[in-house]
């Protein structure tokens, strides 16, 4: 797929993950003065924080354990950026969201974070399930709360799109809209790490060991 004139090699790295995260805006729809929640500010949450900043909100949350990602949230749009591992968590969001979110997003990779984002939002909130956990479950409590509030889980996944979209909406469409978000957002200004593809071990490392460096790491090629 050749990339748009004016686009730079390392912007185009980035059309994988932004068409995922169109895809979420699709999926979840969100509203005029919604209140919308991201749990992950990895490059997927900053993509999609950028477009949801976008959007006329009521508010925008971010959670993240990184402060480097917390920090780039908030230049993302976000209009506060927390640790979900901080003491006094539970009451700042309590605090921003009395009512609950309306449009909740979980794209953190950790199954446990489910859990927190199902509690987090209110009556007839949308939670949309943008992670994949692989092998890994997770665990949730589905009791009276959750049936009492008709909260919605929507799984997303980009290998396909909604069907009620499928009448205007195809994959040709949705890579142009990609295209048109890179240029506007440039996420390449989240790139932290480029390394020689003869040293990929090393990148690997650095995202297994110190994720709290790294937000977006690049594999060059000699020219």
């Amino acid at each position: 797929m050749p990339a748009p004139r004016g686009l730079s090699p390392e912007q185009a790295c980035f059309l994988p993950n932004m068409e995922t995260a169109v895809n979420f805006l699709m999926d979840g729809a969100p509203l005029l003065g919604e209140r919308a929640v991201i749990f992950g500010q990895g490059i997927v949450g900053l993509l999609t924080t950028s477009l949801l900043a976008r959007f006329p909100l009521a508010c925008l949350i971010t959670l993240d354990h990184h402060a480097l990602r917390r920090q780039a949230s908030r230049l993302a749009g976000a209009s506060t950026s927390l640790d979900p591992a901080a003491q006094d968590v539970d009451r700042q969001l309590n605090d921003l969201l009395a009512d609950g979110a309306d449009l909740t997003y979980e794209l953190s990779g950790a199954p446990t974070a489910l859990d927190q984002a199902i509690r987090l939002t209110g009556f007839s909130g949308r939670v949309v399930i943008g992670s994949w956990y692989g092998s890994k479950r997770a665990e949730l409590d589905l009791g009276g709360r959750f049936h009492r509030s008709r909260i919605r889980l929507i799984s997303s996944q980009v290998s396909s799109l909604a069907p009620e979209l499928s009448g205007r909406w195809d994959k040709r469409r949705r890579f142009s809209l990609a295209w048109e978000m890179i240029a506007k957002i440039d996420p390449s200004r989240w790139i932290t790490h480029r390394f020689q593809f003869d040293r990929a071990a090393e990148a690997y490392r650095l995202l297994d060991h110190s994720p709290q460096e790294a937000i977006q790491v690049l594999l060059t090629y000699p020219s």
